[in-house]
C-alpha cells in the first residue's frame, strides 16, 4: 500500500521578540475542544501527478481562502505522520491578516452511521504563535518543521 501525500507551506515572520509561523486549527468534530496537538501547517493531499509545490499553494489557498505571499519558497523536507501520511512542507517568509481567512470546507458523514452528511471547515481559525508555542499547537508529526525552519534561520539561509 502507498502511503498517502500531502504537501503545505509553513508562512512564517519576524515579530518582536521572535519569529511567528502561521497555523491553522483543523475544523470538524474531532477537533472541536481541543487545542494541543490540534493545529496544522497549511496543507492538504494530492495525487501523483501533480507536483508538491503546485499542491501546496493550492492547499494553501484552498484552507485559508487567500493566495500566499510573494516571495522565495524554500524546503522543509518531509515528515511521516503518524497515520502514515508522508507531509512534504516548504516555508515563506510573508505576513498574512488572519481576519481575512475565510477557509473552505469539506464534507462528511456525521454522525459517525447516521447517513447525515454535514459541512465542516478545513480549519476553524488560523492565528500567529511563537515557535516554542507552535511545537505544543501542532499535532506531532509536523513538530519538526519548527526544527527544521530554526535551522534554516541559524543557519543565515533565510
Amino acid at each position: 500500500m502507498v502511503a498517502k501525500r500531502s504537501a503545505g507551506l509553513l508562512l512564517y515572520r519576524r515579530r518582536s521578540p521572535g519569529i511567528e509561523v502561521l497555523l491553522g486549527h483543523m475544523g470538524g468534530p474531532f477537533w472541536q475542544g481541543r487545542d494541543t496537538a490540534a493545529w496544522s501547517v497549511p496543507k492538504g493531499e494530492y495525487l501523483p501527478e501533480e507536483e508538491p509545490m503546485a499542491a501546496a499553494r493550492r492547499e494553501f489557498e484552498e484552507e485559508l481562502g487567500l493566495a500566499p505571499p510573494e516571495g522565495e519558497w524554500q524546503p522543509l523536507g518531509d515528515a511521516r505522520q503518524t497515520s502514515g501520511k508522508i507531509v512534504t512542507a516548504w516555508v515563506l517568509e510573508g505576513d498574512l491578516d488572519t481576519d481575512l481567512v475565510v477557509p473552505g470546507t469539506f464534507t462528511m458523514e456525521w454522525p459517525r452511521g447516521s447517513g447525515r452528511i454535514q459541512e465542516f471547515p478545513e480549519i476553524d481559525r488560523a492565528e500567529w504563535f511563537g515557535l516554542d508555542e507552535a511545537r505544543e499547537k501542532l499535532v506531532t508529526g509536523q513538530r519538526v518543521f519548527i526544527d527544521r525552519l530554526e535551522e534554516l534561520l541559524e543557519s543565515g539561509r533565510t
